[in-house]
């Protein structure tokens, strides 16, 4: 059997969305930017995506911009939100996704701003008194905590976290790259200036994502040299990867319930099944708690074994189980996961990001169990 269980890296692509973009492969061909017929059919397009997706996250189209990723779209937000308000001081927290971690430090590193980190626990929570400290001593700052953890899957109150940040006069950003198409987001009722989402994280084509930023709080743009996206992207608009996500998101919003559901019993099983059959099995940060943790995510501690040390997802890969050692991003990297690092696991034990979607079912997680079983010598 093969199963993936990495969908928190990429999802596989509903057919749905393949078939939407076809056409934009093979007959409507044409620059967006083009003003004959071959180019106004193609800029329709566009434009209809983008006011889809902004009607399923109750925002104004003029406040979605078409990007390559989550990654572009969290440093575009990050980097000219800094630039174009002037901002000195920047609070995100050590758990945070490589993409908003690495993008602050080099603004940092090249005297832009001063970055303080917030405190999180030894589960991942974030102190919610300190960033209000730090707010407090740096008003106007700029504050990027993500709404859910790509690899403990831990979920920040974004409502709470935007109040502190409105009454000290911050630009909050959030990461939302994992909760998007699977949370629904009414983005006029949170308090978040800047959100992002990656295409394929929610069974859309890879190299598509959008940012959303509130039309208070225009920035200036991060890729110069063309006048697409309203002057906030330069460059050819990648049409069919704009139409993907667009039907992705479509299409997660319609049965999006009914994938909570059925996914949310696949991890409560998984759970379950471990404690039940694995001996001194634990959960790195909340991923265990349904109601605290994305129902995608589970962040699994696996005894010390000297048979299984430095090899669990070689062995689980050699026996057609695809899984992740932390965030997928850094797979196969020495340097090991920084958000486990910040949370002080114990380096002896394995751990292993499960991470499920809608097309994965109850025999794959009772085959994955049997493996392993069959790794920590479990007999009964």
């Amino acid at each position: 059997m093969r199963v993936y269980f990495d969908n928190a890296a990429t999802t596989a692509m509903d057919d749905r969305v393949v078939e939407a973009m076809i056409p934009y492969m093979k007959e409507h061909y044409g620059n967006p930017s083009s003003v004959h017929s071959h180019g106004r059919e193609v800029r329709t397009a566009i434009e209809k995506a983008r006011k889809k997706v902004a009607e399923l996250l109750n925002a104004s189209p003029s406040e979605i911009f078409f990007t390559s990723g989550g990654t572009e779209a969290d440093n575009t937000a990050l980097v000219c939100g800094i630039d174009t308000y002037g901002i000195k001081h920047a609070i995100t927290s050590p758990i945070e996704h490589h993409a908003v971690l690495h993008t602050l430090e080099h603004c940092a590193k090249k005297g832009n701003i001063t970055l303080s980190m917030v405190r999180v626990n030894d589960k991942g929570d974030v102190d919610l008194d300190h960033l209000e400290e730090l707010l407090k001593s740096h008003p106007g700052s700029m504050v990027s905590l993500m709404q859910a953890n790509n690899e403990i899957g831990n979920i920040n109150d974004l409502h709470a976290i935007g109040n502190l940040a409105k009454a000290h006069d911050a630009f909050f950003h959030s990461d939302t790259v994992q909760t998007m198409g699977h949370y629904a987001h009414d983005l006029k009722k949170i308090p978040v200036d800047a959100v992002v989402a990656g295409g394929h994280k929610f069974h859309g084509p890879k190299g598509s994502g959008f940012l959303y930023v509130r039309k208070d709080k225009k920035i200036h743009p991060f890729i110069y040299g063309g006048a697409q996206e309203r002057n906030m992207r330069g460059g050819t608009e990648n049409v069919i990867g704009i139409v993907g996500i667009a039907k992705a998101l479509e299409l997660a919003y319609e049965d999006m319930d009914n994938h909570r559901t059925h996914i949310e019993n696949l991890k409560k099983h998984f759970i379950d099944s471990l404690k039940q059959h694995i001996p001194d099995v634990s959960f790195n940060g909340q991923s265990a708690d349904l109601q605290k943790s994305l129902y995608t995510v589970l962040n699994v501690s696996l005894p010390f074994s000297e048979e299984n040390s430095g090899m669990l997802l070689f062995n689980l890969d050699l026996n057609g189980v695809s899984a992740s050692g932390g965030s997928a991003c850094s797979s196969g990297a020495s340097v090991g996961s920084h958000v486990l690092r910040s949370l002080k696991t114990d380096p002896q034990r394995e751990s292993v990001r499960f991470s499920f979607s809608r097309y994965n079912t109850l025999e794959e997680v009772n085959y994955t169990v049997e493996k392993l079983k069959e790794f920590y010598g479990v007999t009964v």
